[in-house]
């Protein structure tokens, strides 16, 4: 079974570069507070790339020029390590690095328990978080705010997908590069479940697994003709803001997508039979039973807003 549509994409591996090593990056890292986990994070500087596929169908949507601002991403998907300090309390601490928040651990509101272990025995320590849903995804941001005092967030589809391509210049966007096999866990290879995280190549940028392994939750609401929406000829840090529960944008394929689905241009939409086996009334905010193959990476704008824009942003960004 194939969980995303086909796309012809013209640079089916347009963040490789032939032989070549990681490019030399800033690497940041962070450690959750009252914890021995940490993870890492790499610089994206700001620029301009072209979004989109320039070699697809007639019907398909033209590629748009987009400008971004700098950031910080996750080298890795958030680990299963990482995600199980907010879920479970027992993990967490009154500990915290945030100058503006008096943290208890008592206090947060935390994922419900699963019915059934949700990665199916695919695998835990080492290994991506995977079937939240994209509302819980941002739940643990804002949690990881109020342990670090640092603003992460879901990376928004533009830059999910300039952080792929990894480049600012022509090179990064068209040119196609080494097999799909030494950086992805795709249909192919994979064995039809996820593998432990940073087992593969990462690009020029040092991140692991933007294709494959697992598909990733986007910022945005999914929209079908996102790029010809796009306003003006160079459009600046897009983000289409969520209206209504459903549905988001997913990007980057997964241990179960073809070749073709897994590229930097290729988008998904999140569907709501991801949770047709929860058997909660109404369905659970937290998880999707039926998407393993969904998981995330965190994003840290390198200009942070303030506090009160960081809780007006989050108040914006999670819909129920």
């Amino acid at each position: 079974m194939k969980y995303f549509t086909k796309l012809l994409v013209f640079n089916i591996l347009s963040f490789f570069l032939i032989e070549k090593t990681v490019a030399q990056t800033s690497i940041l890292s962070e450690r959750i507070p009252g914890s021995k986990v940490s993870f890492q994070l790499a610089l994206v500087p700001a620029g301009t790339f072209t979004m989109g596929s320039a070699d697809g169908p007639a019907n398909e949507q033209p590629p748009r020029q987009v400008k971004l601002d700098s950031f910080w991403i996750g080298i890795t998907e958030v680990a299963y390590d990482e995600f199980i300090i907010f879920y479970q309390k027992q993990y967490d601490s009154d500990s915290t690095a945030n100058p503006t928040q008096t943290y208890k651990a008592d206090a947060i509101s935390r994922p419900t328990p699963q019915y059934i272990d949700y990665t199916y025995g695919m695998g835990k320590s080492g290994f991506p978080a995977v079937s939240m849903t994209q509302q819980a995804a941002l739940r643990y941001c804002k949690w990881l705010y109020e342990k670090t005092g640092h603003f992460y967030r879901l990376p928004t589809e533009a830059e999910w997908e300039f952080a792929c391509k990894s480049s600012q210049s022509s090179a990064g966007n068209g040119q196609v590069g080494n097999e799909l096999s030494d950086y992805a866990w795709f249909y192919d290879n994979s064995y039809e479940k996820y593998h432990e995280l940073a087992q593969k190549k990462p690009n020029p940028l040092g991140l692991y697994d933007m294709l494959g392994n697992v598909a990733e939750w986007t910022l945005d609401f999914y929209e079908e003709n996102y790029l010809q929406n796009l306003q003006g000829e160079l459009t600046e840090n897009p983000w289409i803001e969520p209206i209504k529960r459903h549905s988001r944008t997913v990007k980057g394929g997964s241990y179960d997508s073809t070749t073709e689905e897994c590229t930097c241009s290729a988008r998904k939409k999140s569907q709501p039979k991801w949770q047709a086996r929860d058997p909660q009334i109404p369905k659970s905010r937290w998880w999707n039973p039926d998407s393993p193959f969904v998981g995330f990476r965190v994003v840290r704008p390198v200009k942070q807003p303030s506090a009160a824009e960081i809780e007006a942003f989050f108040a914006k960004a999670i819909k129920d």
